[in-house]
C-alpha cells in the first residue's frame, strides 16, 4: 500500500523564520480585508457624519457574528495543528469537513436572531429613532455574507493549521478588489449601477466575501493542497468528531461572542453622548483593524505553534516560544504607536471630516495607539492557552476581562458621563486582565495534562 503524500513541514520548528514564515501571510490577509474595511468607512464618511456613526454600530453588530465563526476556527485550527504535529494527516481532512457542516449551522442561527431579536435590542439601546431604521435595515442585508464569511474562516484554520498560510493572500486579494470596487459602485452609483448610499456596502461586501471564497477554494486546489490533505477522501458525519470540534471551539465561540458584545455596548454607551464621539470611535476601530494585523497574525501563530509543538512532544519549549513570539509583536506595535503619534493628522484626515473632528479625535487616537502594545502582549499569551486545547480557561479568563471592562465603561461613560477619551482607556484595562490570567496559567504548567 503506498503511503499518502506529506506536506512539507507539518512539524514545526522554534525559529524567528517558522514564525514569521507562518505570521507575515496571516498578517497580509488580514491587513487585505483591514484595508476594505477603511476604504468603506472613507466612502461612508463622505455621506456624513451620521451615516459613519451608524456604520460604527453596524459594523460591531456584524463583527459579533465574525467572531463566533473566528472561535470555531481557532477552535479547528488548534486541532489540526495538533494532527499535524502528531502526524497523523488523515484525520485533518475529516476535521475540516465537519467544522463546515458545523459553521453553516451557526450561519443559520445569526440569520435567525438578526431578522428576530436584533431589532428588538437595537431599537431599545439606541436613542436615535434614525440611526435605529439604518442600522436594522443595514443588518438584515449585510447578515447574509455570514455563511461565506464562515467558510472563508474553515479554510484559514485548514491552511494555518498545516503550515500552508502563503495560501491566504490570493483569497483576500480577491475579496477587497472586489469590495472596493462595489463600494464605491454600489454607494455612489457608479458604473450603471444604482446610487444605494449606506446598504451599498452591505451588497458590496457580501459579493466579495463570494469571490474571496471561491478564489481560496480554487486557489488551494489548484496548488494541490486538497489532495496532499486528503480533503475529500471522507465526507461521512461522524458524531464523535463533531463533539471533538465542538468541545474544544464553544468555549472560544462563547469568549469571542462576549467580547464583542462588550464592544458593542461600549459603542452604544458612546452613541449617547452623540455622533460625533460615536463617528470618532469608529475610526478608531479602524486602528486596531488596520495596526492589529500584524499582532492578530503572531496570535494565529502562537496558536498554532503552540499545538504543533506540544503534538511533538515538545512541552519544555512552549513558554520560550510564546516569549520568542511576543518580542516580535511587541516591536511592531510600538513601530505602529510611534507612526500614529507622530502623524496623528495624517490620518485621520482621509475620513474628509474636517478640523473639528480632527482636534477631538487625536487625544483618543493617542490613547487607542498605545493600547495597541497592551493587545500585543496579551493576545499572545491568550492564544497560547488556546493552542494547550484547553479553551475553557480561555473563556474564564474572557469572563473576568469583560465584566471588569463593562464595569468600568458603564462607570465612565454613563455613570460620570467622562470623556471618551477616558472611556477608551478600558482597552488598557481588557488587554491588563487578559494577559496577568493567560501569563499565570501558562506558568503553573497545568496545561500539560490537557489532551485533545
Amino acid at each position: 500500500m503506498s503511503t499518502p503524500f506529506v506536506p512539507n513541514n507539518l512539524q514545526l520548528t522554534i525559529s524567528n523564520k517558522q514564525i514569521l514564515g507562518i505570521a507575515l501571510p496571516i498578517a497580509a490577509s488580514i491587513l487585505v480585508p483591514q484595508i476594505n474595511f477603511i476604504t468603506n468607512n472613507i466612502f461612508l464618511g463622505r455621506l456624513g457624519e451620521e451615516t459613519l456613526a451608524v456604520a460604527g454600530i453596524t459594523g460591531v453588530f456584524y463583527l459579533i457574528f465574525a467572531v463566533i465563526g473566528n472561535g470555531l476556527n481557532n477552535g479547528l485550527q488548534t486541532l489540526i495543528s495538533r494532527r499535524a504535529g502528531e502526524n497523523r494527516v488523515d484525520e485533518i481532512g475529516q476535521l475540516f469537513s465537519h467544522g463546515m457542516r458545523i459553521s453553516l449551522v451557526i450561519a443559520a442561527i445569526g440569520i435567525l436572531i438578526t431578522y428576530t431579536i436584533a431589532p428588538l435590542i437595537l431599537r431599545s439601546a439606541i436613542h436615535n429613532p434614525q440611526t435605529q431604521d439604518m442600522a436594522i435595515h443595514f443588518m438584515k442585508i449585510r447578515i447574509w455574507g455570514l455563511p461565506f464569511l464562515y467558510i472563508y474562516q474553515m479554510r484559514n484554520a485548514l491552511l494555518v493549521g498545516t503550515n500552508n498560510s502563503r495560501y491566504l493572500v490570493g483569497g483576500t486579494i480577491a475579496e477587497t478588489i472586489t469590495n472596493v470596487a462595489l463600494d464605491y459602485a454600489l454607494i455612489y452609483g457608479k458604473f450603471g449601477l444604482p446610487a444605494l448610499g449606506f446598504n451599498g456596502a452591505a451588497i458590496a461586501s457580501i459579493v466579495a466575501e463570494i469571490v474571496g471564497m471561491l478564489v481560496v477554494f480554487a486557489v488551494i486546489h489548484y496548488k494541490g493542497v486538497s489532495k496532499q490533505l486528503q480533503l475529500y477522501k471522507n465526507w461521512a458525519f461522524k458524531p464523535a468528531t463533531s463533539k471533538l470540534i465542538l468541545n474544544v471551539s464553544a468555549p472560544l465561540i462563547f469568549q469571542f461572542a462576549i467580547s464583542i458584545t462588550a464592544w458593542e455596548f461600549f459603542y452604544i454607551l458612546v452613541e449617547h453622548h452623540g455622533s460625533l464621539d460615536l463617528a470618532i470611535s469608529n475610526t478608531m476601530r479602524n486602528v486596531f483593524g488596520l495596526c492589529g494585523c500584524v499582532c492578530w497574525a503572531f496570535a494565529a501563530t502562537t496558536n498554532t505553534m503552540v499545538s504543533n509543538i506540544i503534538g511533538q512532544g515538545m512541552h519544555d519549549k512552549v513558554v520560550g516560544l510564546i516569549k520568542k513570539i511576543m518580542w516580535l509583536s511587541i516591536c511592531f506595535a510600538m513601530l505602529m504607536c510611534i507612526m500614529l503619534n507622530i502623524f496623528p493628522r495624517l490620518f485621520l484626515s482621509v475620513y474628509g471630516q474636517g478640523d473639528a473632528f480632527i482636534d477631538h479625535a487625536i487625544p483618543v487616537l493617542r490613547v487607542v495607539s498605545t493600547a495597541l502594545i497592551a493587545m500585543s502582549i496579551g493576545t499572545i499569551w491568550l492564544n497560547a492557552v488556546t493552542g494547550t486545547g484547553n479553551s475553557k480557561i480561555n473563556f474564564y479568563i474572557e469572563i473576568l476581562a469583560v465584566t471588569v471592562y463593562s464595569a468600568y465603561v458603564w462607570y465612565v461613560l454613563e455613570y460620570k458621563n467622562w470623556p471618551v477619551t477616558i472611556g477608551w482607556l478600558s482597552e488598557w484595562l481588557y488587554w491588563l486582565v487578559l494577559f496577568t490570567c493567560s501569563f499565570i496559567y501558562m506558568k503553573s504548567g497545568k496545561w500539560r495534562k490537557k489532551v485533545i
